[in-house]
């Protein structure tokens, strides 16, 4: 530990050979809404709008340092871990071989291989990203490269400690709480191992509830594989935190780690889109997402949140509004049994209220049948008008389901 800090600072200076430091701001809509003070470490401001620069960089240093004559460095990646390792080789002037799934986006091969210039090499493999991964590690056996792991490593969790740094020099003092996001567990490793060394804080560890893998390893007292991940949050989602982050977070009280749901997370974006103007990813999201679960603990107090990344690929941005909508109760989806007569559709539209939008309308006539099924989406100005529509519906006798969050069927129907 008491080397620590030295080394987080020896990857701070040498980081300024590529970027200032990312901005520290203070953010007054979230302290005036949580009464506290609140501030954002603007990792989504990098030169690869993440963190993960930060870690390859100090990695990429120390083999070089080591190793001049390393020639080829391989990563498997579908996204910030890859642009960061990119923009390393473009720096250093080494070759990289980047192994990405066949099904990531478009945008994220384009500007890996804008970061990476002549330098980088990408290969589309596999489906998912396990086969990416072994194709990467295989081809390193073969080619004598070295792999860069995007949290499993000393010497990127120091790059990582590297926000730490800047924070508590730009802030001047110790904060009362440090918001983080969890994945691998690189950042949040590095961040708190520098900051604990300097005296210490409170720490809220912040993972997607659909890959809560530090959780789950607290609880079991050792890295476990979830069962399951959901890879909306893309750039957290992790089925097992690493094995050497989960050293230095294996004292962690299970208390301080908080799961954010993923339809929440999407509240958060477009909020954070709309009325202050930072585009986050969903990871990004994760701390700020967290904060009216704080909302006790924090008011009056000092507050570092760091968003994590800005790698937002807008074609998702109808996927997130409907998400968000779902989630605060403005949209819902349902199926409704109507009457195979004359009028019938006129007498449901009559019962809307005046704020109650139709967004999706389905309906399959069955000629040998006295009632149809309509699937429909109603779109509403605020989740209780909703209650109001359905007790209308009830009183004039129409049968009908709400499906909006039923897994199975709105996945199917919707």
């Amino acid at each position: 530990m008491s080397d620590f800090p030295d080394l987080a600072q020896a990857a701070t200076a040498a980081l300024r050979d590529l970027f200032d430091p990312t901005p520290l701001q203070r953010n007054e809509h979230l302290s005036a809404r949580f009464d506290a003070d609140i501030w954002l470490k603007r990792e989504d401001l990098a030169p690869v709008r993440s963190y993960k620069l930060r870690g390859a960089f100090n990695a990429m240093r120390k083999v070089l340092a080591r190793r001049p004559d390393q020639a080829i460095f391989v990563c498997a990646s579908a996204g910030n871990h890859a642009q960061g390792v990119a923009y390393a080789c473009r720096h250093f002037g080494v070759r990289g071989v980047i192994f990405m799934p066949v099904t990531t986006p478009r945008q994220k091969i384009d500007k890996t291989r804008i970061f990476g210039g002549g330098q980088v090499e990408i290969r589309m493999t596999g489906d998912y990203f396990d086969q990416s991964l072994a194709a990467a590690q295989d081809y390193c056996t073969q080619s004598g490269g070295h792999f860069l792991s995007p949290f499993d490593d000393a010497d990127v969790i120091e790059g990582q400690a590297s926000v730490a740094v800047e924070l508590l020099a730009q802030l001047g003092r110790m904060p009362d709480m440090v918001v983080l996001p969890v994945g691998g567990g690189g950042l949040a490793s590095g961040m708190r191992r520098y900051l604990m060394a300097r005296g210490g804080t409170d720490f809220r560890f912040i993972e997607p509830a659909g890959g809560a893998s530090l959780r789950a390893a607290l609880k079991a007292g050792a890295a476990v594989t979830l069962s399951r991940v959901d890879s909306f949050v893309d750039g957290a989602a992790v089925a097992r935190i690493g094995a050497v982050p989960f050293d230095h977070l294996a004292d962690v009280p299970v208390e301080s780690v908080l799961v954010a749901p993923e339809d929440r997370i999407c509240v958060t974006i477009l909020e954070m889109l709309n009325v202050e103007g930072i585009v986050l990813e969903p990871a990004g999201a994760l701390s700020v997402d967290a904060l009216p679960d704080l909302a006790e603990a924090i008011r009056g107090k000092t507050v570092v949140c760091v968003t994590s990344g800005g790698n937002f690929d807008f074609e998702r941005l109808p996927e997130v509004k409907e998400r968000a909508m779902r989630f605060s109760g403005v949209k819902k989806y349902f199926l409704l049994r109507l009457p195979q007569r004359p009028g019938a559709l006129r007498d449901f539209l009559e019962i809307l209220g005046p704020e109650d939008d139709i967004a999706r309308f389905e309906y399959l006539k069955k000629s040998a049948r006295n009632f149809g099924t309509v699937l429909i989406g109603i779109e509403t100005s605020e989740a209780a008008n909703f209650a109001r529509l359905f007790a209308r519906m009830d009183a004039a006798g129409f049968v009908y389901r709400d499906i909006t969050l039923d897994e199975t069927l709105s996945g199917f129907l919707v």
